[in-house]
């Protein structure tokens, strides 16, 4: 069994990001992003304080602009207007989840395409699906750079990805679909979530639920990506596998932490100064 160790291969993508950010600066452009963070949420708070540290650590400008819960879609999106039109910025995302009364496909769709370096505007997905040079979500976009790594290669694979989120599993699929793998996708309908994963030679599962995948639902040599994180009551973050014993029969498995996580960082910053160079590109 074999880790897929995603902190070690995000340092070494940031360290090949920060030389890219360099080369931009030489060419007096410096990648621009910035994050909308709505309420008080501490995991929100969280993932944004690590965004803006690995902005930081490689090079690119980034601004946080936070607003209280009780913010009205109508502020929200004259701040969107005034990030998509300012030229110094080159990413854009909003921080997820949304207070309920903001509508959160609005104001997805309100972040201009090409600073869409989240990947969720619907444009983009469009393009994602049809196998053209886009801007992918980061997660899925993170396990794909994981797989590659330790050249796990998915052509003509069985795979099951378990979880048909729009930030994770449909995107995940269609990014193993254009890579020629065969992939079943799984959810909260799924009648035999088992019957699905014992077949697949790569398993992908990101739902939030601990243990949701136990060692007799996967054959032996499968490779095993856990997105999935959970925080027990005494505090350990776990994910969806129950690791300890379905290690024992994978292949290739992620920890969680320390897998799939910072992957998600380093692709973020990868975006980032993809929209760079493409503003630099049509600047010209």
């Amino acid at each position: 069994m074999t880790i897929l160790d995603g902190k070690k291969l995000s340092e070494k993508i940031k360290s090949e990001v920060k030389k890219e950010v360099e080369v931009l600066k030489s060419k007096n452009l410096t990648p621009g992003l910035a994050v909308i963070l709505v309420g008080n949420d501490p995991a929100s708070q969280t993932y944004v304080r690590m965004k803006k540290e690995a902005c930081q650590k490689v090079g690119i400008y980034s601004v946080v602009h936070e607003f209280p819960e009780n913010i009205s879609e109508k502020e929200l999106f004259s701040t969107i207007d005034m990030i998509n039109e300012n030229p110094n910025i080159h990413g854009l995302l909003i921080q997820l989840p949304l207070p309920s009364h903001i509508d959160t496909t609005k104001v997805l769709e309100r972040v201009s395409p090409t600073k869409d370096v989240d990947g969720f505007h619907p444009y983009n997905m469009g393009r994602l699906v049809e196998g053209l040079d886009t801007f992918a979500p980061c997660t899925p976009l993170g396990v794909m750079e994981l797989l590659e790594e330790y050249k796990i290669d998915v052509y003509s694979k069985n795979v099951c990805v378990v979880g048909a989120s729009n930030i994770v599993g449909k995107p995940m699929w269609a990014l193993l679909v254009n890579k020629m793998a065969s992939v079943d996708i799984c959810h909260i309908a799924t009648k035999d979530l088992k019957e699905h994963t014992k077949k697949a030679d790569i398993v992908i599962v990101g739902v939030g639920k601990v243990n949701l995948i136990t060692s007799d639902m996967i054959k032996e040599g499968a490779v095993v990506v856990d997105i999935g994180i959970n925080k027990l009551p005494n505090g350990k973050l776990v994910g969806d596998v129950d690791f300890e014993n379905v290690s024992k029969k994978a292949s290739f498995i992620t920890p969680v932490p320390g897998g799939v996580g910072p992957m998600t960082i380093a692709m973020l910053l990868k975006n980032t100064v993809k929209a760079a160079k493409k503003f630099l590109k049509e600047e010209k």
